[in-house]
């Protein structure tokens, strides 16, 4: 049987710096997510798992807001969005930019973040949850 993603994902490559900021992603999510569990160990650790997350957020979102604003200027400035719309002739560059727009759009790093936060959440909840219940 042939692989059909095989050479989608040979042409994919995900950078090392966006498995970095992925990884902030993961941990900023685990620090606000611990946040009330650690309040009520000791609101110190609470209070350091804030600025963790806090911090890691802004600097996940920033990266993610920039890259945005880049594949946004590809489409803009090489007029992508017409060009496909009238069926237009592509330019080498004009693949080249479509390629890495659909390879960004393909990742499996956002939905593992998503899942991550949906699960994380819910297990913060639980957590709090049954220590509140013990506590009445």
């Amino acid at each position: 049987m042939k692989c059909s993603n095989c050479s989608l994902k040979k042409h994919c490559n995900d950078s090392k710096a966006s498995w970095i900021f992925f990884l902030i992603g993961l941990i900023a999510t685990i620090a606000m997510r611990v946040i009330e569990p650690l309040n009520l160990l000791e609101p110190l650790y609470g209070k350091i798992a804030w600025y963790i997350g806090v911090l890691g957020f802004f600097v996940f979102f920033v990266y993610k807001y920039l890259g945005d604003k880049r594949r946004e200027r590809m489409i803009t400035e090489q007029g992508l969005l017409s060009k496909v719309s009238h069926k237009e002739e592509l330019s080498k560059e004009d693949y080249l930019s479509l390629n890495e727009i659909l390879c960004s759009l393909t990742s499996k790093k956002d939905r593992i973040n998503f899942i991550f936060i949906a699960v994380l959440s819910i297990l913060s909840l639980l957590v709090v949850f049954i220590i509140d219940l013990i506590r009445i």
